[in-house]
């Protein structure tokens, strides 16, 4: 009975670990993709040229019809996927709680505040998604003038340091869930996590400060 029951077992282990294979490799595409996006859309530092002359790139590559959506795809099944181990309910979310305060371990509640960014960041995350890829081509004045038009500027704002957070927090264990990221340099990993993390928000607000002063 104890091997049959084992061997029922064996199945399901195997189908989480691919699913958490799936989780791991989906992130890294998104995080890569964010720092990316980061770099690119922060063109516009330089002028509305800049950018525009990058926009053109992915436009006629097709990359911005393709990708987009692509990226959409990717974007909603990560969430899924990463949604096996979120505690949607309240009851649930107590008792995160609570093991997270009796613990006092970083990590712990890392994984916490990247769960809460989840929630933020799939609802923004789509709308943003939706308004850009809604509205092809891509181009600095569209971009300025949703930044310098109604609750767009609020609404940066508030997703900006949610996605740097969920990103930096994503790469970190990442890092230590697979053996990369090992006792020995866990450390300097979570400073260089943190250094990053702030550098990204900071040319973020840098990008938006331009688009809201970006002549449209």
């Amino acid at each position: 009975m104890s091997l049959s029951l084992a061997t029922q077992a064996q199945p399901i282990g195997k189908c989480s670990a691919w699913l958490d294979w799936l989780q791991m490799l989906t992130g890294a595409c998104l995080i890569l993709f964010m720092w990316s996006h980061m770099i690119l859309v922060s063109s516009v530092i330089f002028g509305a040229g800049a950018m525009n002359a990058l926009a053109e790139f992915f436009e006629a590559t097709g990359m911005a019809q393709v990708g987009g959506p692509l990226i959409g795809l990717v974007f909603l099944f990560h969430f899924v996927l990463a949604a096996r181990k979120v505690p949607f309910r309240s009851e649930q979310q107590t008792v995160m709680a609570a093991h997270a305060r009796r613990l006092r371990h970083t990590d712990t509640w890392l994984w916490v505040i990247q769960a809460a960014t989840a929630m933020v960041i799939l609802i923004m995350g789509a709308i943003h998604m939706w308004v850009v890829l809604t509205d092809l081509p891509i181009t600095a004045a569209k971009s300025a003038a949703r930044i310098q038009g109604g609750w767009w500027m609020i609404f940066y704002l508030v997703l900006l340091p949610m996605v740097e957070l969920h990103v930096g927090i994503g790469y970190y264990r990442i890092g230590v869930k697979w053996g990369f990221i090992r006792r020995d340099n866990r450390k300097n990993a979570k400073k260089f996590e943190n250094i990053l993390t702030v550098f990204f928000i900071v040319i973020g607000l840098i990008t938006l400060i331009r688009f809201l002063t970006l002549t449209v």
